[in-house]
Formats: structure tokens, sequence, C-alpha cells
């Protein structure tokens, strides 16, 4: 039932509409805990790696053109065996072309010239010689080239020759964006059958590669990092004093039992079970309509809780009796988390169900040590419990203004953001998304296949994109902080935060990827030093409400 107040804002700190976050400890080291210090950071690591990247690609792109090949195709990869003197020779000759497009992305044009064709098609003759088992010849001898072609098959041939000079070309057209390409993003645009056609006609051959680069970062002002001014919004209510006498209170109440009211009425203290119904209320009845999220039925309500429901409604209910319905008007306050109801006037039925008081033991020191393992007296569960909210109440403090600092990181910064990288970082967003709510219920293997499937991941990537672009670019922005400024952490930091994030990894039963984990964990620590150093610098001014 959407009766609770749930307001939400990255600036302000809300501890008390729900005291019990106090005493969840959230000081592990494991990976899945230190990102939800900076704002739910997914990872997204510019992965920027030259020779592996090649690598990568080729073993995709060999895989891609065989496609329904014959057998009899040679894999590209076995026929480059020339010395690399003749190569860079000969690649020396290869004319690329760089454009740029938007999103931060390179269009390489690369023209292979008939020498490179003609020497790429000779090692593929090589090849095939050594492998194919033409009859009336030995194996391995050499057999006339008309009648190898023939045997093998032209059309063969010249897909083998044009995957050889692809594999052969490709590392040296990437040389133009060393250093700035992203990982599992380049993709020959150019068709297989445009390739095989140019080079049978030309005996040369063209083809475009796209490629997504790593997107500058641009500040407005230049440097305004630097001299940040920053107010975060804290509710006036809000204290630990209060948050652990609500804590104390909590947990006395659960050492108690419920008893039925026969009696009397509603009170402030007792649980109450209600069936609930709402209306619009409108002078023309043929517009009144039902308010479904204002429904519930077997409500359990706890009046000591009756801060976190709408305006009005305990006080309408108070000295109801079991078995009784009262109806009353409300109206939904302009800061209700649901918009369409904003400034509703609502006509609510309430039914007593049951009514129920509670019966709790006497407060003294014999319940010490049930209230908290370990204490001897009330004094000491009070002092415990407030030490542990006001930890929890600094935690939030430097939450709220580490998150006001990346807002502000966010509007201060431009980037023309790649779509890999845009989808990745989407991708992972979505997938903790999936992780918490199989976490918080257990989904069939259907329902978790229906989430995965791709129309799922394509519309959440859409509805969220904002949202994406907005983590984005506070990751971006931090890392160019962390360069422009020579910050740095220690080997052994890093060395142990990986350590202890794929014991999480493993505690949980999780598949991991440990080069991944470490990509992730680096930025984490990027992340901790940059919001350290931006906090040492900003002008920041808390400021209640």
């Amino acid at each position: 039932m959407e009766l609770c107040i749930c307001t939400c804002s990255s600036m302000k700190i809300h501890l008390n509409k729900n005291p019990s976050p106090y005493l969840i400890q959230t000081t592990s080291n494991s990976l899945s805990n230190r990102l939800l210090q900076f704002k739910n950071r997914a990872s997204i690591s510019l992965r920027i790696g030259f020779h592996p990247l090649q690598r990568h690609f080729l073993e995709r792109a060999s895989i891609q053109f065989h496609g329904n090949s014959s057998p009899f195709v040679v894999s590209s990869a076995s026929s480059s065996v020339a010395p690399e003197v003749e190569i860079d020779k000969l690649l020396g000759s290869i004319n690329v072309t760089e454009t740029e497009e938007p999103n931060s992305r390179v269009r390489l044009t690369v023209e292979v010239p008939p020498a490179v064709c003609d020497d790429c098609y000779s090692r593929v003759i090589k090849e095939f010689t050594k492998r194919a088992k033409v009859p009336g010849f030995r194996p391995g001898k050499n057999v006339p080239e008309s009648i190898l072609v023939n045997y093998v098959g032209k059309k063969n041939v010249q897909k083998a020759t044009v995957e050889s000079i692809l594999e052969r070309t490709l590392p040296r057209a990437m040389s133009a964006v060393t250093g700035k390409a992203l990982r599992d993003s380049i993709r020959i645009v150019t068709k297989f059958s445009a390739m095989e056609q140019t080079y049978t006609s030309l005996n040369s051959l063209s083809y475009d590669v796209i490629v997504d680069v790593a997107p500058e970062v641009k500040w407005t002002p230049e440097n305004g990092y630097k001299n940040l001014k920053i107010v975060v919004e804290i509710d006036s209510d809000i204290d630990a004093q209060k948050a652990s006498e609500q804590e104390l209170r909590r947990r006395h109440k659960s050492l108690g039992s419920l008893r039925i009211v026969t009696d009397r009425g509603l009170q402030i203290g007792d649980v109450v079970v209600l069936d609930i119904s709402a209306t619009t209320i409108d002078q023309d009845e043929s517009n009144v309509q039902k308010i479904p999220s204002a429904e519930s039925k077997g409500f359990h309500f706890d009046t000591e809780d009756g801060g976190n429901v709408l305006p009005g409604f305990l006080d309408s209910i108070l000295g109801i009796n079991a078995g009784e319905t009262k109806s009353f008007p409300l109206v939904f306050p302009q800061s209700w988390r649901q918009e369409h109801l904003r400034g509703v006037h609502a006509q609510f039925t309430v039914e007593c169900k049951e009514l129920f008081y509670r019966d709790l033991p006497e407060f003294n020191d014999s319940l010490a040590d049930k209230l908290l393992p370990g204490c001897t007296t009330l004094e000491q569960v009070k002092e415990l419990l407030l030490q542990r909210c006001l930890e929890v109440e600094q935690t939030a403090k430097e939450q709220a203004t580490d998150n006001a600092i990346l807002d502000q990181l966010c509007k201060m910064v431009e980037v023309d953001i790649p779509r890999s990288l845009f989808e990745e970082q989407g991708r992972q967003l979505y997938a903790a998304k999936l992780l918490q709510i199989q976490a918080n219920m257990k989904l069939t293997d259907e329902q978790l296949a229906s989430l995965s499937s791709p129309k799922s991941v394509n519309e959440y990537l859409e509805h969220q994109r904002e949202n994406i672009t907005k983590v984005i670019k506070q990751n971006l922005a931090v890392g160019d902080i962390f360069k422009r400024e020579n910050l740095e952490f220690s080997t052994d930091e890093l060395v142990k935060e990986v350590e202890n994030s794929i014991k999480e990894f493993k505690r949980q039963k999780q598949e991991y990827d440990e080069d991944r984990v470490k990509d992730q964990v680096q930025e984490i620590l990027e992340g901790a030093k940059v919001l350290e150093w931006l906090r040492e610098h900003a002008e920041i001014q808390y400021v209640t409400s």
C-alpha cells in the first residue's frame, strides 16, 4: 500500500524514516560494499589496450568471415609466416585515412595496394599446398597453381586471401589509434562480399573500420573542479540521538508480545490490522475513481510509525474499534512520491479487522543483554547504540557530500560518449539491478531469462539513458581529475582490495573475471582518492532544512 512517505534527495540525509539502517555496518572491504560509497558507481574502465585488442578482434573476424566456407579454406592466422622485416617493408605502402565521427568514433579507411594483395595470395597458395591432399600428388609437394586452385575452388582461395589481407593489415590500420581505442569496440563495416568483389576485379582491397576511442573530457570552466562550492542540505529533525532512541524502542518492543484489545478503541502504541480503500473526491460522481495504490487488505500498522504514513491518516483512525469502519477525506501532499497523486483529494474507507496492544517486559537492566548482547546495563546499551548511530550518521553525511560533489562535476563536464561505453555501463547497472532483485526475491529460471533478454536490456538502456549518461560523466570526470592532479594509491591497497573482492565473490558463489575485478577496484580506489582530494579543496556548506 502506497501510504508510506518516501522522499529522496541526493543532497539530504534522511535517517529517521527507518532507524534500523543505523545498525547495518558497511565496513567490508569487498567490491560490492565499496561501490556503495561512490553513489553506486558501476565500473566503466576505459580499457585501452592495443595489441591484445588487435588479437581479440582478429579472432572474432576470423570466425565471422569463415561462415559457410569450404573445408579447404585455410585460416588466415596460419598464413602469416613471412619475416617481420618483409612485413614492415610491404605494409609501408598501405594508406590509412582517419576520419572523426560523432560519439567519439573514428572511421579508418584502409587502402591495400596490389603488392600486399599479391604477397598474401602467394602465402595462401603455399599454405594450401602444404595442407591440401590433391589426388596424384604427394602431400607437401609442389602442385601446379592452376590444378591446386581448381581442386580447392577459386572462390575459397579468394576468400582465404581476403582474410589473410585483413589479418595482416588491420594492425597497421589500428596503429593510427594506438592508446585511444576502446576494447571490444572495433568493427569492420565493409561487407565481406564487397571486399571479395573489389579484390577479384582490381587485385587490391579497400575497407572501412570503425572504432570507439576514449572520449575527451571538457571542463566548463576549465579547472572548475578546483574551486567547488557545495551546499549539502541536512534535515533538521535528524540526529543520532533520536535515531538511537528509536532503535532502543524497537528492540524493546521486539521482546514483548501482542494482546488482543477488547474494551477500547485504537490508541498510540497499538498495532492494528486494516482493510483500506480510497477514491478521488469529485462533485460529479461519474468522475470518481479508485486509487489502487492506496488500497490494501490486511495492512499491519504500528501506530508508533505514524510519521511514515499519509499526513492525517493516523489521527483519522484513532479510537476505531475492532470490526468498526470509518470513512474520512485526506489530501496527498505536494511532496508525495507518486507525482500523479500530489494534491489529490481522496476519500478513505478503513475497516478495523484486528486490534492489539503490546505487553512489554519491565524496562530495566535485566533486559540489557537481550537488547544488545554483551551489555549488562541499560546505560551501556544506550551508549553503544548512540555510538553506532553517530558513526552511521557521519557516513551518511559524507555520502551526501560525495553525492553533491559528483552531481556538481557532472554539470561541469562535456563528454561525447561512445556508444560502446554507454552500452557497457548500462549493462553493468542492469546486471547490478538484477542481482539486487534476485537477492530480495528468488526468481524462477523463466523470470530470469525474461529479465535478461535483449529486449529487456535494451528497454532498460533506453529508459535509463539520462541516468546512465550521468554516471558515465561522473566517472570520466573523476578519472580525469585523478590524472590531472597526479593522484595515486599504493600497490598494496590495490592487491588487498582485489583479494577481498574475490573472496566475496567466492563466498557468494558468483562467477567473476579477475581482470575486470582489478579494473573495477582500481576505479573505486581512484574515486576514493579524488573525492578525498575534492573534499579537502572544496568550499562545503551544510545547511538544515
